[in-house]
């Protein structure tokens, strides 16, 4: 029988003496002397699923905004690199970043996080939800085996000038690369975790032991995507830079030949090894704990009630 539903019946209950002196007997409950259980005397299986699915929507669009912004700087730079023939080094890296803070001032630094915001936010809710989901369904067996003004502009211009198919270039190599990268990340960060309570004995890891197993799990995740993030961003900008890509693996071909395997494909990998690890550390860490604060701030105001 439903949760919620009216009872439609009630048994006989038989009471046996044991020797007692108590006689056998029937006693008829009849159904105006019970109360019906109705939907307001049980919580709703549900309404407990929504609210979980919803908590985990904003905690994953807070952790991915958060995560994005605390390392957009380093991002934007990566970024600049990976779609110009320029040779990557530390110091060619920190020479950019210093320019364009004196030349441009401060928040310059994050010059194309709004635009950053409305991709991320929006994915990294479905990302975290969808992994919730996913885990719960196929349980601990499966699971731990300067050229634009506004984004607005950017979409009309591309639009006019190269048409709407553009928007889309470079989307087979993000699904691509999305699948080892948030694959490798997510398995690593549950396996670290379980492991650590095997091991320790707690439930949960502190906010610091969080931090540094969401961190392995980027570095293992991005470093495993990381050449197909590159064909992503030449592919992406390849109007802008002049050049014409048609498929991955010419992107990869031509890469290589004017730069080589290593200084092509991997080029930024090192800066990758710097902010990947904090960013994916800190996304798991703010999912985490804003997940359990929302719990906390559920379970109260039940108690409440």
């Amino acid at each position: 029988m439903a949760l919620g539903e009216p009872w439609l019946f009630c048994p006989l209950v038989s009471a046996t003496g044991m020797g007692n002196g108590v006689r056998e007997g029937q006693v008829d409950f009849k159904q105006q002397d019970v109360e019906p259980v109705t939907s307001t005397h049980l919580p709703s299986e549900d309404n407990q699923e929504k609210k979980k699915v919803l908590n985990s929507l904003m905690s994953g669009a807070l952790a991915g905004a958060v995560a994005k912004t605390a390392v957009a700087p380093l991002d934007r730079t990566k970024i600049m690199f990976q779609v110009s023939s320029k040779r990557f080094s530390a110091k060619e890296a920190y020479r950019l970043i210093y320019r364009t803070y004196l030349n441009e001032g401060f928040w310059s630094l994050w010059r194309g996080n709004s635009a950053t915001m409305v991709r991320v936010i929006p994915y990294a809710a479905i990302q975290f939800c969808a992994h919730e989901e996913y885990k719960q369904l196929l349980g601990s067996y499966y699971g731990f085996q300067g050229k634009y003004s506004n984004i607005v502009h950017v979409f009309i211009r591309i639009s006019r000038e190269e048409g709407l198919k553009t928007l889309y270039r470079g989307f087979t190599p993000t699904i691509l690369g999305v699948i080892p990268y948030a694959g490798l990340s997510f398995f690593t960060y549950e396996t670290l975790k379980k492991l650590h309570a095997d091991h320790s004995g707690k439930l949960q890891p502190s906010p610091p032991e969080r931090l540094l197993f969401g961190a392995c799990a980027g570095l293992i995740g991005q470093s495993a995507s990381y050449p197909l993030d590159v064909v992503r961003r030449r592919m992406q900008t390849a109007g802008v830079m002049g050049h014409t890509y048609s498929s991955i693996l010419l992107t990869m071909q031509e890469i290589i030949r004017e730069e080589g395997l290593i200084r092509g494909l991997y080029k930024g990998l090192s800066m990758n090894w710097v902010k990947g690890p904090i960013a994916v550390g800190i996304s798991f860490t703010t999912f985490d704990l804003t997940q359990i604060l929302l719990r906390k701030l559920q379970h109260s105001t039940n108690v409440e009630r």
